[in-house]
C-alpha cells in the first residue's frame, strides 16, 4: 500500500513516525498523524484552520491523556475538573505523565490498530474519488471518517468529513 503513497503522503507518514519520537510515545497514533498533517498540508488552513492552533489543541489533548474538550466538557457538567487531576498527576508523576507509553531514544515505533485503519481508509478514500495516489488530503479524510479523538479535535473547529470532501470537489471540478 505504500507504494501509493504520493510524497506528500509519505511526508505524513514520517512525520508522524516523527511526532511519536518527539512526545517519547511506544507508538504512532492518529493524533501524531494529524500532528504531522497539520504541518504538511494546505487543505487544513483552507477550511479555516491555522497549523498553529491545531498543533496547541493536539498538545493539550495528548497532555490531558488523549481526551478532547468536549470530553472534559462532559465530565465537567459531572462536577469532574479534569485539568485540576492532570496537573494534579503531573505534580507527582512528572510532566506529560498521562501522554501514553513512554519510550525514550530512537527507533522503530509501530503503528497503532486504529492509525493503521486511519491509512487503509485513506487508501480507500483516494479510490473513492478516483485517485490513483492517496494524498495527505485522504488522510485527513480518512481521520474525519473514523471516530476518535483526532476526529474531535477536528470537528471542533468546524472540519468533518463533509467539509473536507466537499473541498476536494471544488478542487476537482476547478
Amino acid at each position: 500500500m505504500f507504494e501509493r503513497f504520493s510524497t506528500e503522503a509519505r511526508e505524513v507518514v514520517i512525520g508522524a513516525q516523527r511526532a511519536a519520537s518527539d512526545d517519547g510515545s511506544a507508538n504512532v497514533d492518529p493524533l501524531h498523524l494529524l500532528t504531522s498533517l497539520s504541518g504538511n498540508t494546505t487543505v487544513l488552513t483552507t477550511l479555516g484552520c491555522p497549523p498553529d492552533e491545531l498543533a496547541d489543541d493536539l498538545r493539550r489533548v495528548r497532555r490531558r491523556g488523549g481526551m478532547s474538550d468536549a470530553d472534559v466538557q462532559a465530565l465537567s457538567g459531572f462536577g469532574i475538573d479534569v485539568e485540576h487531576i492532570v496537573e494534579r498527576v503531573e505534580q507527582t508523576h512528572g510532566e506529560g505523565a498521562l501522554t501514553g507509553g513512554r519510550r525514550s531514544g530512537r527507533g522503530h515505533r509501530p503503528f497503532t490498530a486504529e492509525a493503521k485503519k486511519v491509512l487503509e481508509k485513506s487508501l480507500r478514500e483516494a479510490i473513492d474519488v478516483g485517485d490513483k495516489r492517496i494524498e495527505g488530503e485522504h488522510v485527513l479524510l480518512a481521520l474525519t471518517s473514523l471516530p476518535g479523538v483526532a476526529a474531535d479535535v477536528l470537528a471542533q473547529r468546524g472540519i468533518d468529513y463533509l467539509a473536507v470532501r466537499r473541498l476536494l470537489e471544488r478542487r476537482e471540478a476547478s
